[in-house]
């Protein structure tokens, strides 16, 4: 009903009037009172359905509502009989122009490498069969589009034997219809149809994994059969879907009206670009495809790396609420005092805590609130990590598996870093996003930024083997620059008198204190910055400031930085700024949209903090983070 309205449509009950159109869904078993209304009353007809990215799940099964819809006020794009406004676009529009191609190509690859499909319900490491078979692919019976194209059981028994016939001596794998495996549906294919070296497929695997093991794809009208076009096949189409007719398919019943030939980028396109109307959930409002991905990506893979349950151990009392907004949206978080968890969930800690090695590390991401993580306002993003933890570099992270990989980016991948970076740059957002004081008057000369740290920060005792505090910190800086000017930013949580660092004698060392100072104006106000393994490092990095580090920092090594501490030897991508931020802000965090309350992109979190729309912070909160902070305090002072 929303996205109708958006889209210029007013839905509502009674009879139509002069002017007025009747919406029916599909071909559903209701359409035809739709129908009937339409013909008595002398109106239009409009057929609604779900555009081909729907959600993880059908709305039957708890998918909520659909990410978008096509329109039609032609016919519907799975019906042959006439041609439907999506056959109009492949028909009659040019298909041309590059910024649309350019568009076609890019959502082809952030689809296949995502692994996303019309429902995203399913794990794509789920093994498939070994290589070399063909896919013949089942669909349930009574289909509409099955039944538009006038297909039944006997053609489906038809394209498996000639798959049979054409590949005699390959395997041929049946793909079952997710609805016939969870018993909802009855397909066409039966356990007695099977010859041998065939065999039933009903796993719910990726079809982006399926096709890369098939060497042909045989299909009536499922929509995997264009799937398959995108992945590089051309299949052998029993019915007339509207991806038929084309020249990208061998079509067993061909439509004679069909005679334009089109590449892959053209059919996508038209099919998910030009005929679909998209929603963007976050902002309530129709958007583009590109939108569109994002945000089934960021809900696939809540689902994906949820839908096992967590257990997670040692977690304050404070922070699991939102765990269980973040990771209890499938099922919910167990928060358990030992650390043996049942076999089909996963374990998560906090931090660098003690663990098992299969032990999931959960900590905030690095576009965290608008206030500070140790009073307790409430995280936007979140990271996980089953291999370490970012800021520890004794061993390998999942973050530097993702540094390294994006030393080759794509056209998008790499637009939609540097779009985020200039976002960021330009709105002045950081981690934690305070309120800054004004500028002090700075001396004129070579400026060198140094942000202080919580001397007790688990970065430090384990990204550092020098310079550990800092006083040592700004003492190695006057060393090296004696008549640079020293612009020394303490932390905040520091400041606020939550956490140990305090320099109280700063006598000799010459600096301009930025006290209260916000991140993006200290940078601002800099030439480069010196620091131990702070996170305004990368903030630094994205404003294009020279960069010196004394310890190992998670964005260290990369050929980004000036290394003077000890680096990981396996360091060796060069991934470049763009795939760093790539990385770092788009790859690693999961982010949670604080008014939807769903998983959302990092654009969405980017906008609630540009818009000051992030979660409020109770006066219960700040009292607990004053006495947590007195009794970090004492603790780190008995160690």
């Amino acid at each position: 009903r929303r996205i109708l309205t958006l889209a210029g449509y007013g839905p509502r009950l009674g009879l139509p009037h002069q002017g007025d159109l009747v919406g029916v869904w599909g071909q559903s078993p209701y359409a035809h009172r739709g129908e009937a209304v339409a013909a008595k009353q002398g109106v239009p007809l409009v057929r609604v359905e779900d555009a081909f990215l729907r959600s993880v799940f059908p709305a039957r099964a708890g998918g909520g509502g659909p990410l978008g819809l096509v329109i039609d006020d032609l016919g519907m794009h799975f019906d042959p009989d006439k041609p439907s406004r999506l056959e109009k676009i492949i028909t009659d529009h040019p298909l041309d122009n590059t910024a649309l191609l350019d568009a076609a190509r890019a959502g082809i690859e952030r689809i296949r490498a995502l692994h996303l499909s019309k429902y995203t319900g399913f794990d794509p490491e789920t093994p498939v069969p070994e290589a070399g078979y063909v896919l013949v692919i089942d669909q349930t019976e009574g289909d509409a589009s099955v039944r538009a194209s006038r297909a039944n059981r006997h053609r489906f028994m038809e394209m498996l034997f000639d798959a049979r016939e054409t590949h005699p001596r390959a395997r041929i794998i049946i793909k079952t219809h997710p609805e016939t495996a969870l018993g909802a549906r009855a397909g066409h294919f039966r356990p007695e149809d099977l010859a041998e070296n065939m065999a039933l497929f009903d796993q719910p695997a990726s079809p982006w994994a399926l096709f890369e093991g098939a060497i042909a794809v045989y299909t009536v009208s499922s929509h995997m059969g264009f799937e398959a076009i995108l992945a590089g096949h051309r299949p052998v189409v029993y019915g007339q879907p509207f991806y038929a007719g084309w020249g990208l398919s061998d079509d067993m019943v061909p439509m004679a009206r069909r005679q334009r030939r089109l590449t892959r980028a053209q059919l996508f396109a038209a099919a998910m670009i030009l005929y679909p109307v998209w929603y963007d959930p976050y902002r309530d409002r129709l958007c583009d495809l590109d939108t569109a991905i994002s945000t089934l990506e960021a809900e696939t893979r809540a689902w994906r790396e949820d839908h096992l349950g967590w257990q997670a151990t040692g977690m304050r009392l404070w922070k699991r609420p939102h765990l269980q907004a973040f990771f209890g949206g499938t099922r919910a978080v167990r928060f358990r005092a030992d650390p043996k968890a049942r076999k089909d969930q996963r374990q998560m800690v906090w931090g660098s805590s003690e663990a098992p090695a299969d032990t999931c590390r959960c900590e905030d991401g690095f576009l965290r609130s608008r206030g500070l993580g140790a009073e307790l306002v409430p995280p936007l993003s979140l990271v996980l990590d089953d291999l370490g933890i970012y800021y520890d570099p004794n061993r390998e992270s999942r973050l530097e598996r993702l540094i390294a990989l994006r030393a080759t980016l794509g056209p998008h991948q790499r637009q939609r870093a540097e779009a985020l970076a200039a976002r960021l740059v330009a709105t002045g957002l950081s981690k934690y996003n305070l309120a800054g004081a004004n500028l002090p008057q700075i001396p004129v000369g070579d400026r060198i930024l140094v942000p202080g740290q919580v001397e007790n920060d688990a970065s430090i005792r384990l990204g550092t083997t020098g310079t550990r505090t800092n006083l040592a910190l700004l003492q190695a800086v006057r060393a090296a620059h004696p008549d640079a000017v020293i612009l020394w930013k303490p932390h905040p949580d520091v400041e606020a008198g939550l956490r140990p660092g305090r320099v109280d004698d700063l006598r000799g060392l010459n600096v301009v204190t930025l006290s209260g100072m916000s991140a993006d104006a200290a940078i601002a106000a800099c030439d480069e910055v010196w620091t131990m393994t702070s996170t305004l490092g990368f903030e630094a990095l994205l404003r294009a400031k020279p960069v010196t580090c004394l310890g190992a920092p998670f964005y260290a090594g990369w050929g980004l930085t000036r290394d003077l501490g000890e680096i990981p030897a396996r360091r060796q991508a060069r991934p470049g700024l763009a795939g760093l931020i790539h990385a770092v802000l788009i790859d690693y965090p999961r982010y949670l949209d604080p008014l939807t309350r769903r998983p959302a992109p990092v654009e969405v979190i980017v906008d609630r903090l540009v818009n000051g729309q992030g979660a409020p912070r109770g006066a219960f909160n700040r009292l607990l983070s004053k006495v947590q902070g007195l009794a970090a305090s004492y603790a780190y002072l008995w160690r």
